[in-house]
This record gives structure tokens, sequence and C-alpha cells, in this order.
């Protein structure tokens, strides 16, 4: 028999998730009769592994086979935090450790806490907003920019829908150097668009001048790749957004730099002292040479991305602190925040600072970053708002692409991502399914539009931001890093009309249901015979429950009625047909033996939306 505890059980640990300092969290754990139990002590250790404190659990009562050890505490400042057990028992002692959702004696992982300040907010604007990801060189081209200035070599594709140009050259290297011509115009042109879906952040993939497409090896921070316009171009896109109620962020790349840019000046491209050129260079500090100049740090061995030393006080400065600053200079011109790319290689102090002055010189803006595990240590009252939710990604991925989770195993990676942030960032966590550096999730589904429709749906249901990469809405499939990055589909004939109507509805449903951009999550159902898998957002005098069905037939089912509810509307998302139906008000079949349930059926691979509201309630708590 195993010693059960798991954090993201209420049995186990209340409040779930997240503590503020002093808030009181009580701790359950059930241990064998047979391991003669005498004490529990939970111990907390700081980030980087020294002690914090301890607290005792004592005997509570016995459960069947099982005795039942509780205990209180409270954390007295913010941070973040990680726990184990000590069991003493009357022939000695052992540490109990996290296995998965499991315990495991004397080896394994351990459980993480955070605790955030009780003030800790985020922008109001950012809660459950829809995001839109474009890779600019790919979206679309309005006209040609000047190409003054240009790094080279380059080539621009005379056909938009050219396949990317992945080849190596004769000597290995993947350049990255062939341009399709999107541009800022091109955006500002497509912004009725971008808007007709429902959209409220646009969030931008590098815009900086660099040599390559991707524009992740910067050449200079502070002027726009030629190929994409002016800076008056951009702020006309900024401004062409703010126009439609939609936020503009751009991706901050602060790791490393370009070989080819300003600042290093490997190729000679540039008319400034690059760190390559002199030790005296006023940008030498912010590299870490061993053999000055060939021999150098670089970003995961790629010589073409020089690494920079973050928290260079000369590198500071430029990004950061200065009147001009990049971070300032591009805030100006009408960007409303950053999405910092691989923010979990970023020093904390140098997140903290960053964060600062950002809110310094845009008070409403929102900050959030790259990770693709948990973002425990970047989230928080003076780092990031939030962070790209990979986490929610593979379990989407896993479950509905690939058949490779159980609904109740897809269940516990919901609740473990749930559990690791404050519900301010929760609701504005970037969830994704895929993105510039994944396959797009439709080529990972093996092109079945049902699986992605049914990933769709539960994106848009999530506690979050639900976030599109240009052209999944009309149906856009490639494997990996380049594959992903075609030119975005604009021949309406070759658009998948139904699945965009289904991103649109969905988008609608969403924006037209409190529950849904503010509510809190539950787990209601999971099935793992059936598939199905049924969770409920609800805040006071609305609920929305939500039945995924990823399974290949008929489904008949109970689900709860909350005993408040007065009214009922449900929507019937077929994912095989990309079809929806709709019964407004709706009638549930109420069960005479439990009248707090009622039958459920669905057809294979689809969704069932249901919302039950008490208005008077809902006034009443508005009010």
């Amino acid at each position: 028999m195993r010693i059960l505890y798991d954090s993201k059980q209420p049995q186990f640990k209340t409040p779930f998730g997240t503590l503020t300092p002093g808030q009181v969290c009580t701790l359950h754990i059930h241990i064998p009769t047979s391991v003669l139990t005498t004490k529990v002590t939970c111990v907390f250790n700081h980030e980087d592994g020294s002690w914090a404190q301890n607290a005792v659990l004592a005997f509570q009562m016995k459960k069947g086979a099982y005795d039942v050890f509780e205990g209180q505490f409270s954390i007295p400042c913010p941070g973040l935090f990680f726990y184990y057990f000590v069991i003493d028992t009357h022939g000695g002692s052992f540490r109990l450790f996290k296995q998965g959702d499991d315990t495991n004696m004397e080896a394994g992982d351990l459980w993480q806490l955070s605790c955030i300040p009780a003030d800790f907010t985020t922008p109001d604007w950012a809660k459950g907003a829809t995001i839109y990801q474009v890779f600019p060189d790919r979206f679309y081209a309005s006209g040609r920019a000047d190409v003054t200035g240009k790094l080279k070599p380059y080539t621009i594709h005379e056909n938009w829908y050219d396949e990317v140009d992945w080849k190596p050259t004769p000597d290995g290297q993947v350049l990255n150097n062939d341009f399709f011509g999107g541009n800022f115009r091109g955006i500002t042109e497509k912004m009725d668009y971008i808007a007709g879906l429902g959209v409220t952040i646009l969030y931008l993939n590098p815009i900086s001048k660099s040599f390559s497409s991707h524009r992740y090896d910067t050449g200079d921070y502070k002027t726009p790749d030629p190929l994409l316009g002016t800076e008056a171009d951009f702020a006309a896109l900024c401004d062409a957004a703010h126009a439609r109620g939609i936020r503009v962020i751009l991706d901050g790349v602060y790791s490393h730099t370009g070989s080819n840019s300003l600042y290093f000046n490997r190729e000679g491209a540039f008319p400034s002292v690059g760190a390559y050129n002199s030790k005296e260079s006023p940008y030498y500090s912010w590299y870490t040479f061993y053999n000055w100049p060939n021999v150098y740090h670089s970003w995961w061995d790629f010589d073409t991305l020089p690494t920079v030393n973050k928290m260079d006080p000369a590198f500071v400065r430029y990004i950061i602190t200065d009147e001009d600053s990049v971070l300032a200079h591009w805030l100006r011109l009408g960007a409303d925040g950053y999405r910092l790319d691989v923010a979990d290689e970023l020093p904390t102090a140098f997140l903290e600072a960053f964060a600062a002055a950002m809110r310094a010189c845009k008070p409403d803006c929102i900050l959030l970053g790259e990770t693709w595990g948990d973002a425990g240590r970047l989230v928080s009252a003076n780092r990031l708002d939030s962070a790209m939710n990979y986490l929610f990604r593979d379990a989407a991925a896993a479950w509905l692409a690939k058949d490779a989770l159980s609904a109740s195993e897809f269940g516990c990676r919901l609740n473990r991502a749930l559990a690791l942030y404050p519900n301010e960032t929760n609701l504005r966590m970037y969830n994704l399914l895929d993105s510039h550096d994944t396959a797009r999730f439709l080529y990972e589904a093996d092109g079945d539009k049902a699986r992605l429709r049914l990933a769709t749906a539960l994106q848009m249901t999530f506690p979050g931001s639900p976030a599109i990469f240009y052209g999944d809405e009309i149906g856009l499939s490639g494997p990996n890093d380049p594959g992903c990055r075609m030119a975005m589909q604009w021949d309406a004939e070759q658009q998948d009309e139904r699945l965009l109507r289904w991103y649109r509805r969905l988008i609608q449903l969403r924006l037209a249901s409190d529950s849904l951009t503010d509510g809190d999550f539950h787990t209601v159902l999971a099935d793992d015979a059936a598939n199905v898998y049924a969770f409920s957002r609800a805040v006071p005098g609305e609920q929305t429950l939500v039945v995924l069905h990823a399974g290949t037939a008929h489904w008949h089912g109970q689900l709860p009625i909350p005993d408040w509810a007065r009214e009922f509307a449900a929507w019937t998302l077929c994912c095989q047909t990309g079809g929806m139906t709709e019964d407004d008000p709706f009638h549930p079949t109420i069960l005479t033996d439990d009248p707090g349930r009622f039958e459920a059926e669905l057809p294979a691979r689809s969704v069932k939306i249901i919302r039950f509201i008490n208005k008077k309630l809902k006034e009443k708590v508005q009010s």
C-alpha cells in the first residue's frame, strides 16, 4: 500500500495552488496503519535548496487501512518553495518524495509551492484575452519595402506559396535567409481579418533588423528590419490594432545577439566597432570570449548567436534603463508589452529590472515569457505576468493528437499546471497548441481536423488566453521549424472555411461568457473507458460545463447541475463535421433519483458546452 498525498487534490491540500504570505494552508497525508507512524514533518526549502521552515502533522483519525495526519502552516514572505515529508515510525524514520502523481520513499522529486504577494495583479485587459501570433515575414506582403540596408546575402521568393528553403548549404549551414516579403503594411491591411476572429492581442515574432528570416539573430535592436518597413509603418500597425481593440506585444530577444550585428560585427557589415573587431569596443563587455576573437560563448553552440552577459551594466543600460532604451523605444512607438525569448535563461535580476522599467514607461503593459516547463521562478509581482503554457500544449497534443494519454492522465496534467501559478496568472497564461518552434497541431494529428477542432474547443474554454498561431484557423499544417513557418494562405478556395467558422464561433462563445474568461476550474469527469473529460468554469451566478469526447463511440453519461441554476443553454459541437447545434434554452432530463444531475449524450469526437445561469444572483454579485 502506498502512502497517499497529491497536492492537486483538496482532500490532501487546501487551498489549491499558490499561497499568499500568512495564508493558512492545511495538509493531510494518508499513511497505512501498518507503518506505525508516530509523527510527520513537512520540510520546506527555499529555491536555492536552503532550509526554510518545518510544519508538523499530527494524527487526526483512522480511515480504513490508513492513519490520517493533519497539519497547518503559513509562509511569511513571497517566494518559490519546495517540500518533502519526514515520516517517523516506531522502527525509525524515512523521507517521502513525489513520484509523478504518487509518492515514493527516499527517492523522487520535491513538491513545489509558490507564495505570491497578496496584492499581486496583472493587466486586467489581458485576462482571458485571445492572442494571435504572427511570423511577420510569412503573413502578408503589401507592396515591396525599401531594402536599403538589408543584411546580405538574401533572397526573396517570387511565389508567395513557395516551400520554405530548408536545405543546408554544401558546408552544412542552414542560413534561414530566404524571405517572402511579409511586412508591417501587410499586417495592417489584414487587421480587419485579425479583428474578425475576435483577437484582442497580436503577438509579433522579432521585428528588429537581422540577417535571418526568423530575426532571432538581432542585428540592431532599435531599427526595424528593412524588409518589414519603417518605424512609421510599425506605428501605423499599432494604431490600426488599437483602433480595433487589439494590443500589440513584441518578441524581446535578450539572451543573445547575432554575430552579424551592430554589437558583435563579425561579418563587418556594420560601420560600428563591434566586440569581435576590438577589445576596446563599447560592446566588448557584453560578451564572453575564451580566445578573442574567434572562440566565444554562444547560444546552444550556434556561433552566429553569441550569448550576452545579461547583467553587464552597459547591456542593462542599453536594453532597459537608458532614456532611449530598447525597451522604451518600441513602447513609445506603440507596443503594449513584451514576450521574452528564452525567459528561463534570463537572470532573476534582469527580469525584475526589465519589468520595473517597462511598467514605469507604460504602466498598463504586459510581460510574458517563453518557457517550456514550470515558470514558477519567472512569474511574480515584480517579474513576469504570465508565460507560454507549453505544459498545456504538451498535454493537449498527447491526449488529442497522439492518443498518448488517458482522460484521467490528461486531467492530472492540466491540474498540475494550474497548481503552479496564482489565479491571476492562470487567467492570463499563453495557452498554445503550436508555435513557430513546434510542428503544427494539425500535422501532429496526422491531418485529422476533428482532432484539431476538439483541441480548439479545449483551448477556447480552458483558463487563460488561447493563442492561435497564424493559419491554424484555416488549416495550415507542417512539421517543426521551418516547416511550420510557411506563408499564410490567402486564397479563399484553399482556406478551410468551415474550420475558420469553428474558430470564430468558439471565440464568440468565449467572449460572451464571464465564466470562460474569468471563472475557476474544476474537473467534473474523467472517463478513461469512453475517453471523455469534463470540467467546469464558474463565477457567481454563471457556470459553464465543458464535455470533451475524444472517443470513437457514442457516449451517454450523467453530469451535475448547480443547485442555484435557473436557466440553461447548450451547444453541441461535432468535431467530425465541424457542425454546431444550439438549443437555447436547454432543458435537461432531470434524474428523479438524483435531482442534482442530468443525462447527456454525445456522438463520437464531439464537445458539449453547457451554460448554467442565475441572472438575479449574477446581478446581485456584480452590483
